[in-house]
């Protein structure tokens, strides 16, 4: 057998500009739904807005799911022409594990004094669980240490599930592309049937990760067509649904959930953001959205630990000074923290 060629360098996320801006602006929207709710900061604030965008903003949660069909999509793309040895396995696994865990360490880091005066019971469990980001397949967790990282379990088990996924979207027609998305409709309800429970949240959401990979794929056979439509025909509309459906989740029929209806949803706002083209997409490539969405990861996983030392500094509660600071501290970590370390690791053991 000849020895295969070494695996292409993964695409660089930034030659999908809209989608890095994005990053920022689901990441933000994160942090608004949990400074809403009983008590919490912008409470009161936002029950003032109109119903619409009250909804908007307590619908938060579902950037989760976004962020998921984001990764597929992504990861879809960068990998799409590797050849799979054990050598570019290896270091796609080690690239996945530069990309993530760095900054979550310094998130339990973070909380680390918090953790240690919890007095909660099985709290050796419960540690060990969230160092190895297990705790998505815990069910219920008796604690809020860091709530968002529940969400790296999902992705840990999508990283492992990818190269296996990849081979069956390899050169994949509109067809097998759209049977794909489909079966990626449907995923969850068919789990949910088959009596596996909504807490294993890396399964239930596995539909999520497969939606990202059909849209990479749709979004590949539309580039080889030359009267491709312009990307705002796509995702202003897969946009508009979205925002309805979570600000009138009453609209949709009693067998169809929230998470799946808004599923292509995300494939169409993903899908057209790549192909670029209006103002909004205009506006998530600027340089700035760009430098944001860089630092949305450690936005996103660093904003529960930022809250909790916020919220012993001071009881002036100001949204405003909190959100500034999430803003800056994450742009300092992606600099300082998230890129070194993710160079040095991928070099190190290279």
């Amino acid at each position: 057998m000849a020895v295969p060629a070494a695996p292409r360098t993964p695409a660089r996320a930034d030659r999908l500009p809209a989608l890095t801006g994005l990053r920022f602006a689901l990441a933000l929207w994160v942090i608004l739904h949990h400074l809403t709710g009983p008590g919490m900061m912008l409470e009161s604030q936002a029950r003032a807005l109109p119903t619409f965008l009250f909804a908007l903003i307590r619908g938060g949660y579902l950037a989760v799911t976004t962020f998921f069909v984001l990764s597929g999509f992504v990861l879809a793309r960068g990998y799409a022409q590797t050849r799979w040895t054990p050598r570019s396995l290896a270091r796609y696994g080690l690239g996945r594990l530069a990309r993530v865990y760095p900054v979550y360490l310094l998130s339990l880091a973070v909380v680390a004094p918090f953790i240690w005066a919890d007095a909660t019971p099985g709290k050796g469990r419960l540690v060990a669980a969230h160092g190895l980001l297990l705790q998505g397949w815990m069910g219920h967790i008796p604690v809020n240490w860091n709530t968002p990282a529940w969400s790296l379990s999902c992705e840990v088990f999508f990283y492992a599930a990818f190269p296996l996924a990849l081979a069956l979207l390899h050169r994949a027609s509109w067809r097998s592309t759209a049977a794909i998305a489909l079966a990626a409709c449907c995923l969850t309800r068919a789990m949910w049937s088959a009596g596996i429970s909504d807490e294993l949240k890396p399964l239930i959401h596995l539909a999520d990760f497969t939606m990202g990979m059909a849209a990479s794929s749709a979004y590949g056979l539309l580039l080889r067509n030359r009267k491709r439509p312009a990307g705002a025909w796509l995702y202003l509309p897969g946009a508009a649904l979205g925002a309805a459906l979570i600000a009138w989740p009453q609209l949709l029929p009693a067998p169809l959930d929230l998470n799946s209806a808004l599923r292509p949803l995300n494939a169409l706002l993903l899908v057209g953001l790549a192909l670029g083209g209006g103002a909004p997409a205009r506006l998530l490539s600027s340089r700035l959205a760009q430098h944001l969405g860089k630092s949305s990861y450690a936005m996103y996983i660093l904003h529960v630990p930022v809250l909790w030392w916020y919220l012993r500094w001071t009881h002036r509660f100001s949204a405003c000074a909190y959100i500034a600071a999430v803003i800056a501290i994450s742009v300092l970590v992606y600099r300082f923290v998230e890129e070194p370390a993710n160079r040095w690791l991928r070099a190190r053991f290279s």
